[in-house]
């Protein structure tokens, strides 16, 4: 498994679709902020419309372009198109709630769903992104796969045949990942985690940790992994990804601890001991400084 995908899968993202909206004229659709550990996304399948950003920025979305708000940020979708606003109803009969302002032709056709996500993932995975991931589809020209998908949601959204959710619920998904892979190949790409994986050398020893993070690592061993000297190694890493090698690992071992506290009945020392700590008081300070409580308090948390 490739760095990209192994990172994805250790973080727990899980597509799911809230609803369509066909508007048109002049229409403006407020989206609150949202609860830690889910980020809103838009798809447009058809039309034009513009994203506002609470600082005031503006992007403009057009036919096939993706959006995804990793922090789940308050914004509002407006229209621009002619005519007066009208009367927003909301038709709950089918398999996916549909908004809408008229019915006739319509201005914006817009699928709007959500990804939710485990703690220790939005460290590792979504607080690297930006405020708003935008795909447009110019960028991602010729790009059949992306075509065929947008294609296939919308067929799926307007006919909403048996098992449509269920498709659209996973080609969500598969979306998702072509926007990271989109991200990170771009020039420019900011210090962070995903940084690493366009390294080959770096993403090598970065899926070592992701699939034993608790072999008892050091710089040493990860630079062998990377076929790199100790101090090329730390240095090309810390400016990849703008954190140590054990830095990267400590947060790793965390997104593991988080997932051991919240899917079983391990105790902390086990945990511990899983992800690699010797020491437990070690991992609970650890534990306690990057995620914000206690591992018991993580625990009992999670399962309120």
């Amino acid at each position: 498994m490739d760095a990209l995908s192994k990172l994805i899968a250790v973080s727990g993202v899980q597509g799911s679709l809230d609803l369509r909206c066909r508007m048109a004229g002049s229409f403006a659709l407020d989206h609150e902020q949202l609860e830690p550990g889910k980020a809103p996304f838009h798809l447009m399948l058809r039309g034009t419309a513009q994203l506002l950003m609470p600082k005031g920025e503006v992007l403009e979305l057009h036919t096939g372009d993706f959006v995804l708000l990793p922090r789940g940020m308050a914004h509002v979708v407006q229209g621009i198109g002619d005519g007066a606003s009208t009367a927003v109803s909301m038709d709950n009969d089918g398999p996916l709630p549909e908004r809408r302002n008229t019915t006739g032709p319509a201005d914006m056709d817009l699928l709007c769903g959500h990804f939710t996500y485990s703690h220790g993932g939005a460290q590792l995975l979504m607080n690297t992104l930006p405020d708003a991931l935008y795909i447009p589809m110019a960028e991602l020209e010729g790009m059949a796969l992306l075509d065929s998908i947008v294609t296939t949601l919308r067929r799926e959204a307007i006919h909403l045949d048996q098992g449509s959710l269920a498709i659209t619920k996973a080609l969500s998904e598969v979306l998702f990942v072509l926007a990271l892979r989109s991200y990170v190949s771009r020039e420019g790409l900011a210090p962070s985690l995903l940084g690493l994986l366009i390294d080959g050398r770096l993403s090598t020893a970065l899926l070592a940790m992701m699939k034993e993070p608790g072999h008892d690592w050091t710089v040493e061993s990860l630079a062998h992994k990377a076929n790199m000297s100790r101090a090329t190694f730390a240095r090309h890493f810390t400016e990849k990804a703008n954190a140590s090698p054990m830095d990267m690992l400590a947060a790793i071992r965390m997104q593991l601890a988080c997932d051991l506290l919240l899917a079983g009945d391990l105790s902390v020392d086990a945990v511990a001991e899983q992800v690699g700590y010797q020491s437990v008081s070690a991992f609970i300070k650890t534990f306690q400084r990057r995620i914000g409580m206690s591992p018991a308090a993580f625990r009992r948390h999670g399962a309120t």
